[in-house]
């Protein structure tokens, strides 16, 4: 085998342990122990996403939504509110409702990266006598990257008839350029994580 192709996978393993050092997970999470039992099964959910912005807020909604669909229950759209109120508003207009419980997720900006522009050169070098010797070499200029944000997902269900909140969790993501894919994979953290407390 050329020396170069013996030599290609070992500077490839940077790269991968760059890739896998971080992933999204649950940080945290609270649960209240006289909550009633299996508070979202078959239940209607009024559900309400806080973001930086209207993008990230639509998708947060949209994840919501789908997770709770998928788990048979129905989700019911928050009517708009202005910010600073809290929960108190979204309860009151989910009992009117006849809703059972409110979801409320909060999508947060929980750091900056810069995604490295690696670089890969293959060479060859003469050391006389016809030997030929290959040369691999990989470099990450940091500077030259593109800006990535890592963000944060904390949910939080409250029981609409006692008003007291039920559950809360928090999910983190490291950065990424795919802002899609880190919405999708805090929203399914979060939701096995209420699995897990058996929320469903």
């Amino acid at each position: 085998m050329h020396p170069a192709r013996r030599l290609l996978p070992f500077a490839l393993l940077p790269l991968l342990a760059l890739a896998g050092c971080a992933s999204t997970q649950v940080d945290a999470q609270w649960s209240d122990p006289q909550r009633p039992p299996d508070l979202l099964r078959g239940a209607r959910v009024m559900v309400a996403c806080e973001a930086p912005d209207l993008t990230l807020k639509k998708l947060c909604l949209d994840q919501l939504s789908s997770e709770l669909v998928a788990r048979s229950a129905s989700p019911v759209p928050a009517p708009e509110i202005a910010p600073g109120q809290g929960d108190a508003p979204l309860l009151a207009a989910a009992g009117k409702l006849g809703v059972r419980a409110l979801w409320v997720n909060r999508v947060s900006v929980a750091g900056a990266g810069a995604t490295p522009s690696f670089s890969i050169g293959l060479g060859a070098f003469g050391l006389g006598g016809g030997s030929v010797r290959g040369g691999v070499g990989v470099s990450a200029p940091i500077a030259g990257g593109q800006t990535t944000y890592g963000f944060a997902l904390e949910g939080r269900v409250s029981d609409v008839r006692s008003g007291k909140p039920a559950w809360s969790a928090r999910a983190s993501t490291p950065p990424s350029q795919d802002i899609n894919q880190q919405m999708r994979e805090l929203s399914r953290k979060l939701f096995e994580a209420a699995d897990q407390a058996a929320l469903f």
